[in-house]
């Protein structure tokens, strides 16, 4: 099994030849506009479009907890909407992350990365305003990720 490989660097300018699936946390608000999304829509437009209509038609897709979200930006890049929060922090009631979320997130990106022959980028996934801890989320990338060996990197930004 391939280790996860850390870089200092910019999860939105993946160091890598060949297919990427840049993935990161979203919360289930339909909320676009803090962390390491505003990276993302300096980038590119089209995750943020996306996200906002993925929720605006929840009703009638898979929108919620767990769910997942390919985004084409480039030929050989996709942007992975992750739903893995729920709400945002407010107040004492503890932080938004929900592990087992990012597990069903994190294994629908698995299957996405192996039909494409990608690998996958992200920040500390979680770990900012989603109030997660590493050391919970690392493991559940092992057990997600890298036993499909998808080469996965994870960038600390400078």
């Amino acid at each position: 099994m391939a280790a996860i490989r850390i870089l200092k660097g910019d999860a939105t300018n993946p160091q890598a030849k060949g297919p990427k699936i840049i993935a990161h946390v979203c919360n289930d608000l339909g909320g676009w506009g803090k962390g390491f999304v505003l990276a993302v829509s300096r980038r590119w437009p089209e995750p943020e479009r996306a996200y906002r209509d993925w929720h605006r038609h929840r009703a009638a897709n898979d929108f919620g907890l767990g769910a997942t979200q390919l985004v084409p930006v480039r030929p050989d890049t996709w942007v992975a909407n992750m739903i893995g929060q729920r709400g945002m922090r407010t107040g004492s009631k503890g932080p938004p992350i929900r592990y087992d979320a990012v597990a069903q997130c994190l294994t629908a990106l698995a299957d996405h990365a192996v039909r494409l022959g990608a690998g996958v980028h992200m920040p500390r996934i979680g770990c900012g305003l989603a109030g997660g801890r590493w050391e919970r989320i690392e493991p559940i990338i092992a057990d997600t990720l890298l036993t499909r060996n998808v080469s996965t990197t994870v960038y600390d930004f400078d």
